[in-house]
């Protein structure tokens, strides 16, 4: 195989892995502050991608579009959710956070395959395959998905504006310093569950952005959830638990792994390859590639 066709492939890797990172950043952020482990992440990533399914199908609007205001409502949905039925979860044991994720992960799952059926859907772009040609600097060109780069483009605008947030605005500083000392954040006079709220909304919102991109990658079906939830784990863990720069490092990883696996060994082989680096990481560096290491 030529040169020219595994920088494709990489180049491939690299964008897909940057709306995983995506994804994997609402996991991250929503684990870092509230210790909560969010096992309905991928049934929210399926239902972002429906929401922009049925956005660009019932009124034309462009996934890439329909991101901001498809965040916007995930937002406010987290923000509920997380004030009405998770908040009294927090301090009961894990098990019964366990229990009570999984089973709303089930709820939407059955409620997705009521309303839109097992078949799988697509958001039929008029610019889906367009690509343009590179040149490399090696005598030869590779081929870009113009989408690819969009959806990669968009998921790093989100991952910015994330960020700067937490650095650069007083909310932002207050829910990091929850995240540092619970405690002491609570004897500073900080609305500790109010912070929760916005950081789980937060987390959800960058998980509706990641569904609105991958609708334009992929066609969905409900049954994508688990894979997704577990695409997120395996992600967050390579990358360190509660690290929004180890999400994208994890999602670079992962994405640029499932390419190369996909062309030198078979399409099948995506997950294997993906897990096989997450026990290498366990096995070497346990708290991930940018996690804290245990006090």
């Amino acid at each position: 195989m030529s040169l020219s066709l595994y920088l494709e492939v990489l180049v491939q890797g690299v964008l897909t892995g940057l709306v995983y990172g995506l994804m994997a950043l609402g996991l991250s952020v929503i684990f870092g502050v509230v210790r909560v482990v969010n096992f309905a992440h991928g049934e929210f990533a399926v239902l972002g991608m429906y929401a922009a399914f049925v956005l660009f199908t019932g009124l034309g609007l462009d996934p890439f579009i329909a991101m901001a205001p498809i965040a916007a409502l995930f937002f406010v949905i987290g923000y509920g959710l997380q004030r009405a039925l998770i908040n009294p979860f927090i301090t009961r044991p894990e098990h019964e956070q366990f229990i009570l994720l999984v089973g709303l992960a089930i709820i939407m799952v059955n409620g997705l395959l009521m309303i839109f059926g097992p078949d799988a859907r697509h958001a039929n772009l008029s610019y889906s395959f367009d690509s343009w040609l590179v040149p490399t600097g090696f005598s030869a060109e590779i081929i870009v998905d113009k989408v690819r780069v969009y959806a990669a483009l968009a998921a790093l605008v989100v991952c910015g504006l994330l960020f700067a947030f937490f650095r650069f605005t007083l909310t932002g500083t207050a829910i990091r310093a929850c995240a540092d000392n619970l405690v002491g954040a609570a004897v500073v006079g900080l609305d500790v569950k109010r912070l929760y709220a916005l950081t789980f909304a937060l987390g959800l919102a960058c998980v509706g952005a990641a569904g609105s991109l991958m609708v334009a990658l992929t066609d969905v079906t409900p049954m994508l959830a688990p894979s997704f939830t577990l695409l997120a784990f395996t992600i967050v863990i390579i990358g360190g638990l509660g690290s929004m720069m180890g999400a994208l490092a994890g999602g670079l990883l992962i994405g640029v792994a499932e390419a190369l696996a996909s062309v030198v060994a078979a399409p099948s082989l995506k997950s294997m390859i993906s897990f096989a680096l997450l026990v290498i990481v366990l096995a070497f560096r346990p708290q991930g590639l940018m996690g804290r290491r245990p006090a």
